[in-house]
């Protein structure tokens, strides 16, 4: 992957993506935060969010920073639900009595799921970017690896070709397609900051900065502030958040990427090298 993408077999890469986009004002702020002052490299919007519109308004005054579509059938949050951007009488079998269904519920989203109906919506959460006079670099999806179904990973990776973008990638299967297509995938195992413990996160997050192997890695990061927005707005997953931006903006990250000789790159990288 090194090669494709321009680097030298021994480069150590990572691409830092900051995900959920979108969800509230403190997510957006941290987000941006962690892009300008820190080690963050892209991010992922979700336009179907509450805060869509403030972040739309972020990146148009913001050319600079790459941004993907975080391509979103699931709302983890039931006490601030968001739903389709599609009619709804269009995409029956993706909705659950409030809008999207929540995390609990996606194998039940992922059985009653038509597929002719994910392409509605995630077309209509396409078009909401490219409506706006926005350029996405990339698609990916919100709780769902891989899109949660291999129909649903090849219709988005048919959907990226369409618009000239890369697709993330995180398990074997789909890294293995790609692959064989010539396209840029990681060559290591992903990371979801969702899945690191909180006490001692900081000092995990400079373990794996030290011990990034050569080749192509991915972090899929999830900055927020800490404030009464975030608190009330989502309060399991806060404090994973505000770690994540701790870490991310902190002198200490930007010197172990610097001392490791570590490129971090963002999916803008990857675009170039799939089309």
């Amino acid at each position: 992957m090194n090669e494709l993408l321009g680097y030298s077999a021994d480069a150590r890469l990572l691409i830092v993506n900051a995900d959920d986009f979108g969800m509230y004002r403190a997510v957006n702020e941290a987000i941006i935060g962690s892009i300008e002052e820190g080690i963050a490299a892209s991010c992922s919007l979700m336009t179907p969010c509450p805060a869509a519109g403030h972040a739309i308004d972020l990146l148009r005054d913001r050319p600079e920073i790459p941004f993907g579509i975080h391509l979103t059938l699931v709302c983890e949050l039931p006490g601030h639900p968001w739903g389709p951007l599609a009619p709804r009488e269009r995409v029956t079998s993706l909705l659950g009595s409030g809008g999207f269904h929540p995390s609990e519920r996606i194998p039940e989203l992922l059985a009653a799921a038509r597929i002719e109906e994910v392409e509605l919506e995630f077309r209509a959460q396409i078009a909401a970017v490219t409506d706006a006079g926005l350029t996405p670099v990339h698609l990916d999806w919100h709780c769902l690896a891989d899109g949660g179904r291999a129909d649903i990973f090849d219709l988005t990776v048919a959907l990226a070709d369409e618009h000239g973008l890369a697709v993330r990638a995180w398990l074997d299967p789909a890294r293995s397609k790609l692959r064989a297509r010539g396209r840029p995938v990681i060559d290591h195992d992903f990371l979801d900051s969702f899945g690191l413990d909180l006490d001692g996160k900081a000092e995990e997050y400079a373990r794996l900065l030290r011990e990034l192997p050569p080749g192509l890695s991915e972090w899929a990061v999830h900055p927020g502030l800490d404030g009464e927005e975030a608190r009330a707005f989502d309060p399991g997953g806060w404090p994973v958040r505000h770690s994540d931006h701790a870490f991310l903006t902190s002198p200490r990250a930007r010197d172990i990427v610097r001392r490791e000789g570590i490129t971090v790159i963002g999916y803008r990288t990857l675009r170039e090298a799939w089309t």
